[in-house]
């Protein structure tokens, strides 16, 4: 599981480099090309930077969860699952606002950035109930 999580948070990770590129490099001449006014240009960009900043915070989160050597219980499964969550609906909804000019259900952005909440106190809930420790400490199990 741990493994997994290092590979989801390195998709991640790339994926943001390369929108926090294109973001800093590329996003005004194409919105410009669009025909947008410079206040809706300004606004998607400062969007796309938002979303780039959630987006690698999250996913240096995972990758600390991934290359953690601990225990992955029901708990800290979840806290996974919130973020990965919140990576797709928050940043994914602000990255389809920025690029498409599309905006879904009203409720996507708010929604992903509820689920980084709940990751964070899911994380808090598993450190508080003692299920972050060494899951090779003096067992020789796997990490895997």
């Amino acid at each position: 599981m741990l493994r997994f999580i290092t590979i989801l948070a390195a998709a991640f990770g790339a994926i943001g480099v390369g929108i926090g590129a294109f973001g800093a490099h590329g996003l005004e001449k194409m919105l410009a090309e669009q025909d947008l006014s410079a206040e809706e240009i300004a606004d998607r960009v400062r969007q796309c930077d938002t979303a780039v900043r959630y987006h690698m915070l999250h996913t240096l989160a995972l990758l600390a969860i991934g290359l953690g050597r601990i225990r992955v219980s029901r708990l800290l499964a979840t806290c996974v699952l919130f973020f990965v969550l919140g990576l797709l609906l928050f940043c994914g909804g602000l990255y389809s606002m920025v690029f498409a000019g599309v905006m879904g259900h009203w409720a996507i952005v708010p929604s992903g950035g509820l689920c980084f909440i709940l990751g964070w106190l899911t994380l808090a809930a598993t450190a508080a109930s003692n299920n972050l420790h060494d899951q090779t400490a003096g067992t020789g199990e796997n990490t895997q």
